[in-house]
């Protein structure tokens, strides 16, 4: 069987856990994704089954979209609300005005720094395989491309986005890059990805509907592309 399958992944399972529960239940010999999602975020997972995992490439290219909240005062080591919180004050949250001019700051082409907590390779091994052995690795900036960047909530300390972006781009830097342009500090505190490429979060499938089909269900729901 070949097809694009557009899963919404729920908060705590790996990409991994997602691909494997597939080729399990189907029967599948050949299932993988197209861009990871960390444990935390939900989302589109875009799982490729047959000959489509061949095609991964093209569809890593895709631009992405994301509905994200960010909280001020604190940072994460891993860059978000599942790593080891340290507040950084105990101030109130910069003003609406400040917070709007440090977003519109990274909009268009900007450079990033890939989180230590990566699966971004150095000499053939994860970044995150040096960060949980304290390992500090120096990385030169990647340029990637912030189409769109809108606050629509401010509430107290968390900010709530949407944003548009190239691949490569990573959310919870972001977010720690604005913390740091602030003064304040910023962690990823829930991430939702949207859109990648053409496949949108509102076609998808959850992980209850995939439990509840056999082979045949889930081959209606595949799309060829």
């Amino acid at each position: 069987m070949d097809g694009i399958l557009v899963v919404d992944k729920p908060q705590g399972c790996t990409s991994h856990d997602v691909v494997d529960f597939i080729r399990k239940k189907f029967g599948f010999k050949k299932v993988g994704h197209a861009g990871t999602l960390d444990p935390m975020a939900t989302g589109v997972l875009v799982i490729l089954i047959g000959k489509y995992t061949k095609s991964s490439n093209s569809f890593l290219g895709a631009d992405k979209e994301y509905d994200a909240t960010l909280t001020l005062g604190a940072t994460s080591d891993t860059g978000d609300a599942w790593g080891r919180v340290e507040k950084l004050s105990s101030a109130g949250a910069p003003g609406k005005k400040e917070i709007e001019k440090t977003f519109n700051k990274f909009l268009g082409e900007i450079e990033q720094v890939p989180p230590a907590y990566s699966a971004v390779k150095f000499k053939g091994r994860k970044l995150y395989e040096f960060a949980r052995k304290g390992i500090e690795i120096k990385l030169e900036p990647r340029r990637v491309i912030i189409k769109e960047l809108k606050i629509y909530k401010i509430d107290g300390q968390e900010v709530s986005f949407s944003a548009t972006c190239s691949k490569g781009t990573y959310i919870r830097q972001l977010c720690a890059d604005i913390g740091r342009d602030l003064g304040c500090g910023a962690y990823l505190s829930r991430l939702c990805r949207t859109r990648s490429g053409e496949f949108t979060v509102k076609e998808a499938i959850t992980p209850e509907e995939l439990k509840e089909m056999d082979t045949e269900a889930l081959r209606k729901r595949l799309r060829i592309a």
